[in-house]
């Protein structure tokens, strides 16, 4: 996938110096660092070029543009190799500048899309780290040094980011993994008599490992469609299945769906180092392809910082009641 926008040195340098002026600890104080990022707005501080490309990226967006791509992004002066053993504490200790977090708070900001975190999840952090931990190696969920199949990111829960935000912050040159991103819209045009079947309430989805671990009660979603809406698609391939109750046409369109994930049309960036790559969580289905991988060791210390962010102010609002702590976005399970 081609960058909407390749920042010049100039351009990187300069938003890294605002961006460094935000004192505030995203980790300690979300709130206050949020309010120092909105702050660089209010004062005229951001560069205008990015101005320029949070606009574009809206206007694409609600025109059915559901992925996007910025390269040579401003980073932290240093980036630490984590311990893979427990990542979040090591970063809690060893990162003290917080470029890439100011980053994606002001990309949120811009585009008028509230981030939002899960309160049982990495102790409620907004900016979250995707890097393989060693107790999670070889098993499906993002936080392992494997592919990924095509799905949303929490599908078996009741609250789903709109988007997902990827910033590279260690990004090894010599090992070769893309996220590819397929839109609701491609596969619902492969479907065919199958539509309507799977937008009935006759599928569900295991939780995901990483959920199950901070939460036994979780087990499988509720029945859910497959399609909703316009473009809305809710699955996960190789673990969303037919209830138990389904009738049998179901599983007739839970096949049609895998021929149709096969057959769409698909895009797929290559995140390196200082890439942010932005898309839609529940209007399509992404993956983490391993296209070249020489050393496996290298590979699992790729480090990406992600957020989650709801589509509008309005769907933010729409899950008030599950807000944990009056802060914007933060929601429970």
């Amino acid at each position: 996938m081609l960058p909407v926008h390749v920042f010049t040195e100039a351009e990187r340098n300069s938003l890294r110096t605002a961006l460094g002026s935000v004192r505030a600890d995203p980790y300690a104080d979300r709130p206050a660092f949020a309010a120092g990022v909105a702050g660089l707005v209010e004062r005229g501080e951001v560069p205008p070029v990015l101005l320029g490309v949070a606009e574009r990226v809206r206007a694409e967006r609600a025109a059915g543009v559901h992925a996007h791509a910025l390269r040579n992004c401003p980073l932290d002066p240093d980036i630490p190799l984590l311990d893979q053993d427990d990542p979040l504490t090591d970063k809690y200790a060893r990162k003290k500048t917080f470029i890439g977090e100011a980053f994606l708070e002001l990309f949120g900001q811009l585009t008028a899309t509230p981030l939002l975190s899960y309160a049982t999840r990495f102790n409620g952090d907004f900016y979250v780290d995707v890097i393989a931990i060693t107790r999670y190696r070889g098993k499906q969920t993002g936080y392992s040094d494997g592919e990924l199949a095509f799905h949303n990111d929490r599908a078996a829960h009741p609250v789903r980011a709109d988007h997902i935000t990827l910033l590279g912050m260690r990004c090894p040159d010599s090992e070769v993994t893309y996220t590819g991103f397929v839109s609701g819209d491609a596969l619902r045009a492969y479907v065919g008599e199958h539509l309507e079947t799977l937008r009935q309430e006759h599928f569900v989805t295991p939780f995901d490992v990483v959920s199950r671990d901070n939460n036994r009660a979780l087990t499988v979603s509720e029945k859910h469609a497959i399609f909703s809406g316009e473009r809305t698609v809710r699955y996960v391939d190789t673990h969303t299945t037919v209830a138990p109750d389904a009738p049998p046409e179901a599983k007739d369109a839970l096949i049609a769906l895998k021929d149709a994930l096969v057959r769409a049309d698909k895009s797929r960036h290559r995140i390196l180092t200082g890439d942010l790559f932005t898309f839609a969580n529940q209007d399509g289905l992404h993956s983490r392809e391993h296209l070249e991988i020489t050393d496996p060791e290298l590979a699992a210390t790729r480090w990406l910082l992600k957020t989650y962010a709801f589509r509008d102010e309005a769907a933010a609002a729409a899950h008030a009641d599950r807000w944990v702590d009056g802060v914007v976005g933060r929601v429970g399970d």
